[in-house]
């Protein structure tokens, strides 16, 4: 298949939706094979990364999926031999996955945070640690880490665990972007703003909307200036470009994906 990604090869951490529609991850691992990656779909949920994988291979695409907790070393070691198996290379890694818990540091409970800091920081840690070691024996390589603009701002949620390692995402991404920018690996981050997955759905519609769906996705389309969210497409296609050649000068970069909304004084 042609395209941007021509001849390489991708691990999608998060590759799966975690309820109907389509995900970050599941979007960026059907757009990457369009582009013609060959794509190790990665997830906790081997259903849900096998849906991923079955939408590529009947579009044609080469994918597989594997299951993985992102916050085991040996789980994470194990996709990466996986794909090392099948094709004998990783050019792209994309690390998309990423929960959240609501709660501020007094009513937060400790066990909340120590999970949702293996999986949306630690796993970044265990996924370079087996990757890049491929890349850099290659002499090339493209990370994309999926941050949040939650790093960055208030977005009037209480969810500090989440803003902190959305944050502490943005200080490893430039770390491992300067200390392998000689060695033609590129790290890169995308910061989404409000978005329409469905990732939101349960985690937050009781903090909105007492449980109106429909209510919450009201108040978060009239907060962004666009007067709607983003969704999982506008998050999968910053991810290919940061991935492909086009990108080939840019490293540490945040590349926020926001519709404007951290332009507005908050």
């Amino acid at each position: 298949m042609a395209g941007r990604l021509a001849g390489k090869v991708a691990i999608v951490t998060g590759a799966g939706s975690s309820g109907p529609g389509w995900g970050n991850g599941k979007a960026a691992s059907v757009l990457f094979a369009r582009e013609g990656a060959r794509v190790c779909c990665l997830d906790i949920n081997l259903a849900a990364a096998e849906e991923t994988a079955g939408i590529i291979a009947d579009e044609g695409g080469e994918a597989f999926a594997h299951t993985a907790d992102v916050a085991d070393s040996a789980d994470v070691k194990a996709a990466v031999d996986a794909a090392m198996d099948r094709w004998g290379r990783i050019d792209v890694l994309h690390n998309n996955v990423g929960i959240l818990a609501l709660g501020g540091p007094v009513d937060l409970d400790e066990a909340d945070w120590d999970r949702v800091s293996d999986v949306n920081l630690k796993s970044l840690f265990l996924t370079c640690k087996h990757v890049l070691p491929v890349m850099e024996a290659q002499g090339a390589g493209a990370i994309v880490n999926v941050s949040s603009i939650a790093g960055i701002r208030w977005t009037g949620v209480p969810y500090v665990v989440y803003s902190a390692t959305k944050g502490a995402a943005l200080a490893f991404t430039r770390s491992v972007a300067l200390e392998y920018a000689a060695r033609g690996i590129r790290a890169n981050a995308i910061l989404p703003g409000l978005m329409n997955t469905p990732m939101i759905v349960e985690p937050l519609k009781d903090t909105y909307a007492g449980g109106d769906v429909g209510e919450m996705i009201r108040i978060r389309d009239a907060q962004c200036p666009t007067g709607k969210m983003g969704d999982a497409w506008d998050v999968a296609h910053a991810a290919l470009f940061l991935a492909s050649d086009d990108a080939k000068y840019i490293t540490g970069a945040e590349l926020v994906v926001d519709g404007g909304l951290t332009c507005k004084v908050s």
